[in-house]
C-alpha cells in the first residue's frame, strides 16, 4: 500500500499529516499479509489504524509493566539477601545496599516517561515540523 499526501489541497496550504507514524507501526507491527488479513475484520483504513495503534499503546503499556514487576521482584531478593548478610547490630542503611534500586530506579523513570510521557519532548508537532523539513529538503534534491 503506498501513501501519499500533500502539503497544499485546494491550493491551501495545510499541515503535513504523519503518514510516517502509520508506515512505521505497519512494518513495526506485521508483515503486508498480516495488514491485509485485518480487513476482514476492519473494512475501514482507519479502523485498521486505530486498531494498529491501540495495539502498540497495549504493547508499550505491557512492557513497562512487565518492566516495573522485575524490577520489584528483583529488589525485593536483593533486600532478603542484604539482610541476611548483615552483621549483628550493622545497620541496612549502607550506600552499598541501594545502588540497584537506585541506578535501576532511574532506568524505571526513564521508562516511564517514554510509555506515559511520549509527546512531551518530541512531540505531534515536531514531527509534523520535521516531516515538513525532510519533505522540504528531498524536494530540493531532486
Amino acid at each position: 500500500m503506498v501513501f501519499s499526501f500533500s502539503l497544499e489541497k485546494n491550493g491551501k496550504k495545510r499541515k503535513p499529516v504523519s503518514y510516517w507514524k502509520k508506515i512505521n507501526l505497519k512494518i513495526k507491527d506485521m508483515k503486508n499479509s498480516e495488514y491485509l488479513e485485518l480487513a476482514d475484520e476492519f473494512p475501514n483504513e482507519q479502523d485498521r489504524l486505530r486498531y494498529l495503534r491501540a495495539r502498540n499503546r497495549m504493547k508499550e503499556l505491557r512492557g513497562f509493566y512487565i518492566h516495573l514487576l522485575v524490577y520489584i521482584a528483583v529488589n525485593i531478593l536483593i533486600v532478603a539477601v542484604n539482610i541476611q548478610e548483615l552483621k549483628p547490630g550493622e545497620s541496612y542503611f549502607q550506600a552499598k545496599n541501594f545502588f540497584t534500586f537506585t541506578l535501576w530506579g532511574i532506568v524505571i523513570l526513564i521508562h516511564a516517561g517514554s510509555v506515559f510521557l511520549p509527546n512531551f519532548v518530541l512531540g505531534k508537532d515536531w514531527e509534523d515540523m520535521k516531516i515538513k523539513n525532510l519533505m522540504e529538503k528531498y524536494k530540493s534534491d531532486l
